[in-house]
């Protein structure tokens, strides 16, 4: 596999699902702006905002690069498929999503405590034009989508989760494995590794301390600390999520 050029945004993408990429990487003359809402939006309302910041920053629909969102609680798997295709749409308007090829990384989870009402956004991702006069960033800016543990494209979930139903040490450990795995993956994609890592991001309930250190750190994966949120994968019966990225230009809104 490899990465697909989407000129109308700065930016590469690793080919995925319908519903996002594996992750995305600036091209040249562009890096990456991650932007922080500090409370969740509203997901209709959070696409009306980014588009409104977009415009004033005169930067094209088409630079949204990656989203990070939260939802009430964990979807059924026609309930997931549902609303990625109601999300879609807007990316679809927006001349991002053809029908069949979605370039636009994202994370989406469910806080075990004070989820929002709604699927909303937590934060999202966008390319700028470099200014040549700045002093140039040899490292690579990217955003890797985030995954749980069982592979993407199945025509479910459910029979290719890794040790389904399985939360004690050992199973959970297996889970945080293939994880790690998909999140290499998914940077070799993008061209980089965890040493060009700037926030490494878990989403789970469960107590994964027992093997954080011989599987995380010692791994690599957690150059610049490690970021846990409480929170669930989107999908039932999933229970171990990860995703990373390499952006130094973070705002909070």
């Amino acid at each position: 596999m490899h990465t697909v050029d989407f000129q109308l945004g700065g930016y590469r993408f690793a080919p995925g699902v319908f519903q996002y990429s594996a992750g995305v990487v600036a091209m040249e003359g562009h890096h990456i702006r991650r932007v922080r809402f500090r409370r969740p939006i509203p997901m209709r309302e959070g696409f009306q905002r980014i588009e409104a910041l977009l415009t004033a920053l005169e930067r094209p629909r088409t630079a949204f690069c990656a989203c990070e969102m939260r939802s009430p609680g964990q979807f059924s798997e026609d309930g997931f498929r549902r609303f990625n295709e109601t999300y879609v749409e807007t990316l679809a308007r927006w001349g991002l999503y053809d029908g069949a090829t979605n370039p636009v990384a994202r994370s989406n989870v469910c806080p075990e405590i004070g989820a929002p009402a709604e699927p909303s956004f937590h934060a999202f991702c966008f390319t700028v034009k470099t200014d040549p006069s700045e002093t140039t960033d040899v490292a690579p800016s990217f955003v890797v989508a985030g995954s749980g543990e069982a592979p993407e494209g199945k025509n479910n979930y459910r029979d290719h989760i890794v040790r389904l139903g399985d939360i004690g040490a050992e199973g959970l450990r297996e889970k945080a494995r293939f994880v790690l795995a998909e999140m290499e993956r998914r940077l070799g994609l993008l061209g980089a590794s965890w040493r060009d890592v700037t926030a490494t991001q878990v989403y789970t309930v469960h107590d994964f301390h027992p093997f954080l250190r011989d599987e995380i750190v010692t791994r690599g994966a957690a150059p610049d600390g490690l970021t846990w949120h409480f929170d669930r994968p989107p999908v039932v019966d999933l229970e171990f999520e990860m995703d990373c990225r390499g952006v130094a230009d973070e705002r909070v809104l």
